[in-house]
């Protein structure tokens, strides 16, 4: 599918065509629990790990694919206004133990994004003479 295609497509959900503004909202509504907005009062050890919002049983997964579908097409739109608007920007943070799947879920969750308009940076383990500084 080729990205106009992608951006003029409305995504189903329980049967009917969800614009993108609802889109948003229900995506909003999802990311409000991992939203950073006070980056002074954050800390990373009080947000769990394990936290799927509602989306946790087996029966919840054709929910999440279509979650899914649905956020992928938000976010290649998305990218179109913020790129064009040029004065906000978007950050995403995967964290996992090694083998945990942030591959995947990058793939995935990036695959209706425009790759020219990324920028990707890997963080490692700070090395000991870090640490002694920090």
């Amino acid at each position: 599918m080729t990205d106009r295609m992608l951006r003029n497509t409305r995504v189903k959900n329980h049967g009917k065509h969800l614009k993108t503004k609802e889109i948003i909202k229900v995506a909003r509504r999802l990311a409000d629990p991992f939203r950073v907005s006070k980056g002074k009062d954050f800390r990373l050890e009080e947000v769990d790990p394990n936290d799927t919002l509602e989306f946790t049983k087996e029966a919840d997964k054709p929910r999440a694919k279509e979650a899914l579908v649905n956020g992928v097409t938000a976010l290649a739109e998305l990218q179109d206004k913020l790129y064009a608007q040029d004065k906000w920007a978007m950050l995403l943070i995967f964290q996992a133990m090694d083998a945990a799947g942030k591959d995947g879920a990058i793939k995935r969750v990036m695959s209706g994004v425009n790759p020219q308009g990324c920028q990707v940076f890997s963080f490692k383990s700070p090395s000991a003479r870090a640490r002694l500084l920090g």
